[in-house]
């Protein structure tokens, strides 16, 4: 299998900023493209994850997280146009490609397999944790070098959406324990 990668076209690499004419200096934009493309390459696999597990999901809860699954996926969506577009803004290139993902996040990938919708709820509540444990420091970060895009971005979007996403995926982990 070829790995070579066609550069033809290339306008910009990855890595470059281009210049843009926001008010923050080249170091405060190459650190927040750097910290959101974490972001994104994270979300973009919690997408994905949510994906499998609306596609997979079985028992006597079918219905309801096949339900969840599809909407939070959606969020999950909305939340990595928004990472996509600040990096952008920012003069930056995305991440936009599975191996690019999977090389940057963190987050565990599943099994091919089909799992237990207990084993699906685990896997993305541990992995809405991965991206919330990432994403208050990055914001802090942000903050600390004048780039409130980015800090809201990353507040207002980002953990707000992954902590309401957790809970509602906890409390089905504590609904399964407490009649499971």
């Amino acid at each position: 299998m070829d790995h070579h990668q066609d550069t033809a076209g290339v306008v910009q690499e990855f890595g470059a900023l281009a210049p843009v004419r926001i008010g923050l200096p080249e170091q405060t934009r190459s650190q927040s493209v750097r910290a959101l493309n974490r972001l994104l390459a994270h979300t973009m696999a919690l997408r994905d994850a949510y994906k499998k597990a609306h596609w997979q999901t079985s028992g006597a809860t079918f219905y309801e997280l096949h339900l969840l699954f599809d909407k939070h996926y959606d969020e999950q969506v909305a939340i990595m146009d928004a990472l996509a577009e600040r990096i952008q803004t920012l003069g930056g290139v995305t991440f936009a490609l599975a191996g690019d993902v999977a090389g940057e996040s963190s987050i565990a990938r599943a099994p091919r397999g089909r799992e237990s919708a207990a084993a699906q709820l685990e896997r993305l509540a541990a992995a809405h944790e991965t991206i919330l444990l990432d994403a208050r420091p990055l914001a802090r970060a942000a903050a600390d070098a004048g780039d409130d895009g980015s800090n809201d971005l990353i507040v207002s979007q980002v953990v707000r959406a992954n902590e309401l996403q957790s809970w509602f995926i906890v409390q089905h982990l504590t609904l399964r324990a407490d009649h499971g």
